[in-house]
């Protein structure tokens, strides 16, 4: 149990919410990154979704080690470490630059990504713990604000670096001229992440906390040897990778799909931050109106019919009305992770923890699904391609439906 005042939590709860901040800061920027690599190193759709490939298959890998880390470090010095981490990734775009080495760019991101899994399992707690457990949720919601805001800000600034494509002067850019652009801006956030590795590491007013074992039915799991005995958990895997990969996909494609229609770049930047302004209207409103005005099962239903119905008017109408359908996406898929994620959990016990990590494994939607996405793109176009998502929102329905309630096989 908290004990401590609201007025002790808030130099705590500042410091997490600039880490999310940061969280957002270098995931949303991969968007941006995609359309980037694909004119600079001249790529085909499904090349350039290595991108998110090399960066959320890092989550796959990592999180199961990173709760063993983590029981070594302490949650503190290991969100020290995943910022550490995070800086040798991005370290890495400077030599990747200077040999034009698209491969080495991808080993940056999936670095990156390493050190992400490592922050944010250790970081996440902190968000429930430092406060009142009832109040949780706003807490929650008040962090991906503070992480959609941030992703809205790198594509803009990184849009305007790398994406200007206006002048003569800039369009006429050799390769290497383009990827040289990389190199300062990822020097100064290679120093920042260095900067505040150190800074939580010193820092006092960040306590250390403490795994607490949650409470558990024990007749209800008295004969569970396996987490995957439970169905409600491994339908919330699905719905967890099926959810990242629609999120990845509103979010990281649509600047893409903009210059494939015609638009110029010098517009087309800006595509993704309508996608993530979109989402911050999704989390604002479920701060009003959950749970007081509706259940998150029943909002999670409802914006997977929403999703669906969105994606089709994408493939079906054109232009700027088929690229504000994506951006519309966003709206669809805010709710997704704060309403997936304790569903999935729920009665799992003495289970959470593991639970909790392979939920965290299922990020790998964002690496996965965008491949699939850029295959459709390669073989039909980017805009039928979109199609892929109608399946993925109808198993998230069925997941908000009938899946969570599944508790025997």
């Amino acid at each position: 149990m908290n004990t401590k005042s609201p007025q002790n939590n808030l130099v705590p709860l500042l410091i997490i919410g600039i880490l999310f901040f940061v969280f957002g800061f270098v995931t949303w920027v991969n968007g941006t990154l995609i359309a980037f690599f694909k004119k600079a190193f001249d790529l085909d759709n499904t090349s350039s979704f290595f991108v998110t490939f090399a960066f959320f298959i890092a989550y796959f890998f990592m999180a199961i080690p990173t709760s063993h880390i983590l029981k070594i470090t302490g949650f503190k010095k290991g969100m020290s470490l995943g910022l550490a981490i995070m800086a040798i990734g991005t370290a890495f775009f400077v030599p990747a630059a200077n040999m034009a080495s698209y491969p080495l760019f991808l080993g940056g991101l999936f670095t990156i990504g390493i050190g992400l899994t490592v922050l944010q399992t250790a970081s996440n707690p902190y968000v429930t713990i430092l406060g009142p457990r009832e109040s949780a949720a706003q807490r929650i919601s008040v962090m991906g604000i503070a992480n959609k805001g941030a992703g809205i800000i790198s594509q803009k600034i990184f849009g305007g670096l790398l994406l200007a494509g206006g002048s003569a002067t800039v369009a006429n850019l050799t390769p290497q001229q383009e990827l040289d652009k990389v190199i300062t801006p990822y020097l100064v956030i290679t120093g920042i992440l260095a900067a505040l590795a150190i800074l939580i590491l010193l820092m006092k007013s960040l306590p250390e906390v403490s795994e607490e074992q949650e409470g558990f039915d024990a007749e209800a799991i008295a004969n569970k040897k396996s987490v995957f005995e439970f169905p409600s958990l491994v339908l919330g895997l699905i719905a967890l990778f099926c959810y990242i990969g629609v999120e990845v996909i509103a979010g990281d494609t649509i600047i893409n799909y903009g210059i494939s229609l015609g638009f110029p770049e010098e517009q087309a930047k800006d595509f993704g931050t309508y996608t993530l302004w979109i989402m911050l209207i999704g989390y604002i409103m479920g701060i009003f109106l959950i749970p007081k005005r509706i259940s998150q099962q029943k909002w999670l239903t409802y914006n997977a019919i929403l999703g669906i119905f969105i994606t089709i008017a994408a493939v079906f109408t054109s232009g700027f009305t088929s690229v504000l359908c994506i951006a519309l996406l966003g709206f669809a898929n805010a709710i997704m992770w704060p309403a997936i994620w304790p569903m999935a959990l729920d009665g799992l016990g003495k289970f959470t923890k593991i639970g909790s990590a392979w939920l965290i494994m299922m990020i790998a939607g964002g690496a996965i699904l965008p491949l699939v996405y850029g295959q459709f793109a390669d073989m039909y176009d980017t805009q039928k391609a979109y199609l892929l998502l109608i399946p993925l929102y109808i198993y998230i329905f069925y997941f908000s439906v009938l899946g969570y309630k599944k508790k025997k096989w």
